[in-house]
């Protein structure tokens, strides 16, 4: 379990998610065809990676809203610390990629989150783009309630819950995750086009 200054951390996390945005920006200029291109058989295209994302955003986006208003409602004020759970330390350290970007941890998706091979490219980027807004809007509004109290079930398995920081913790960390396999996937299919953002 980790101890973090409450405010710097979902100040930090804003950082990273604005990044996303920059990177996935860069890879919506990219014309259809490319964004569906599987880099090898068996791998996920860019628009797939955002896919699979874009479904946990649709999870969780929701709940972590509707935590942030039970906190306020509740009157529960932030604290200057927040304590990870060993839980929310365990999910997000598996999500994060190493520091030379590779994947330590490796699972297969689960059902409800794997990705159709086909799909509107240009809406999946979209939609992406339109949920980091908004998680950069909750991560505004959780400066004012305590991340520590309010609890979020996690995809998985709803009997398991994560504290809301924590949540925002492996939901970013598998962000970051999933971009740089898009990443990885553009390289592949386009070795010589112009570096993107990196991490």
């Amino acid at each position: 379990m980790t101890n973090f200054n409450s405010g710097s951390l979902l100040r930090q996390q804003q950082q990273e998610v604005e990044q996303l945005i920059q990177i996935v920006e860069e890879l919506s200029v990219l014309p259809t065809h490319q964004l569906l291109q599987a880099p090898a058989i068996g791998q996920w295209s860019i628009a797939q990676c955002l896919e699979h994302l874009n479904s946990y955003g649709h999870y969780y986006l929701p709940l972590m809203e509707q935590a942030i208003r039970q906190g306020e409602a509740r009157q529960l004020p932030p604290t200057d610390t927040f304590r990870s759970s060993w839980l929310g330390d365990y999910f997000t350290n598996a999500m994060l990629p190493k520091a030379d970007g590779s994947i330590g941890y490796k699972a297969k998706a689960f059902k409800n989150h794997q990705p159709k091979p086909q799909l509107d490219a240009k809406a999946v980027l979209t939609k992406f783009l339109r949920q980091q807004h908004q998680l950069i809007h909750l991560l505004q509004q959780a400066q004012s309630v305590n991340i520590g109290r309010l609890k979020i079930p996690i995809s998985i398995a709803r009997w398991i819950s994560l504290p809301l920081g924590d949540a925002f913790r492996f939901l970013i960390a598998h962000e970051v995750r999933h971009v740089l396999q898009a990443q990885k996937a553009r390289k592949a299919i386009l070795p010589s086009g112009p570096s993107l953002v990196s991490q």
